[in-house]
């Protein structure tokens, strides 16, 4: 469940003065995704700018990536806070919407002790929905250990996946490793959070990634994805170096910064603005991505 290349879908905002949700352009960046063969949307996660949309935007989103996606696709919606009553009106939400899943990023700034964080994911699971479990440490400050991550697996049901964006592989290996056999339902899934990694994580046991750079160039992500899954790892080598300067562009500031503007150079969207308190990509930046941007065209 839910392998293969999932883009982290922006969220574009107009050029008005409350930067209003620009549907028309969310739209396009899903026909967009889609047509590039990817095997599933994740709106409303960091990339999305979750973090700066009211409830009521939050859930729009997620129910216009479900209304696009027709069915063609799964959509899993980013529906995790550092409150838990929060992500559970968020994941009943998403669950009502119609979404296929819930990404739950591990509670920041709190902290929570370890029978808290089994106790939070716990709760927001037995909503019903498949949930992802995010581990991102840079952005919440605390890392999940890989014992926690194979406790939750096998104790929870609803706990289908990890999205590993700690970049420690040898965290990732003890994860897929520790879960070999284990008989469920649904084979657990661990998938890269890091485009630069999402080869390495492959070659290891990983099932794909959810992806920055999908929303640019996701043709290329699922190439290289199902020439792996084919066996052809030379194939699968020759695109993720293609990809890498992609790759690190979309990093050259804090993301979803430079991607937005990439979507808004490609003409997916109209501006790619960003709410503070982040601040659009230095003309200077923006330069230097038109010109990575021109090695792809």
């Amino acid at each position: 469940m839910f392998e293969g290349v999932i883009p982290a879908l922006i969220t574009p905002f107009r050029e008005d003065a409350s930067q209003s949700l620009d549907i028309e352009g969310l739209r396009s960046c899903i026909e967009h995704v889609i047509s590039g063969g990817v095997h599933g949307l994740l709106p409303c996660g960091s990339t999305g700018e979750s973090a700066t949309m009211t409830h009521a935007e939050h859930i729009r989103v997620i129910e216009e990536a479900v209304s696009a996606a027709n069915n063609r696709i799964p959509v899993i919606a980013g529906t995790g806070s550092n409150n838990t009553e929060e992500a559970l009106l968020m994941t009943r939400a998403a669950k009502i919407a119609g979404a296929d899943g819930a990404l739950l990023i591990s509670p920041y700034y709190n902290k929570p002790n370890r029978s808290g964080l089994l106790k939070h994911y716990k709760k927001v699971a037995d909503v019903g929905l498949p949930v992802v479990v995010y581990n991102i440490p840079g952005r919440t400050g605390q890392n999940l250990p890989p014992d926690l991550i194979i406790e939750m697996a096998k104790t929870i049901p609803n706990i289908v996946a990890v999205k590993e964006a700690s970049g420690n592989i040898d965290q990732m290996m003890a994860i897929i490793h520790g879960l070999e056999g284990m008989e469920r339902e649904y084979p657990f899934v661990l998938t890269s959070g890091d485009d630069s990694l999402t080869l390495p994580v492959l070659s290891i046991g990983g099932q794909g990634c959810i992806s920055v750079t999908a929303n640019i160039e996701p043709k290329r992500m699922v190439t290289m994805y199902n020439s792996f899954v084919k066996g052809d790892m030379d194939g699968a080598r020759k695109i993720h170096y293609e990809l890498m300067e992609l790759s690190k562009a979309m990093f050259m500031d804090v993301n979803p910064v430079p991607v937005k503007r990439a979507a808004e150079i490609r003409g997916l969207i109209a501006s790619g603005n960003v709410r503070l308190p982040l601040d659009s990509l230095t003309p200077e930046m923006t330069e230097k991505l038109r010109e990575v941007l021109s090695h792809y065209d």
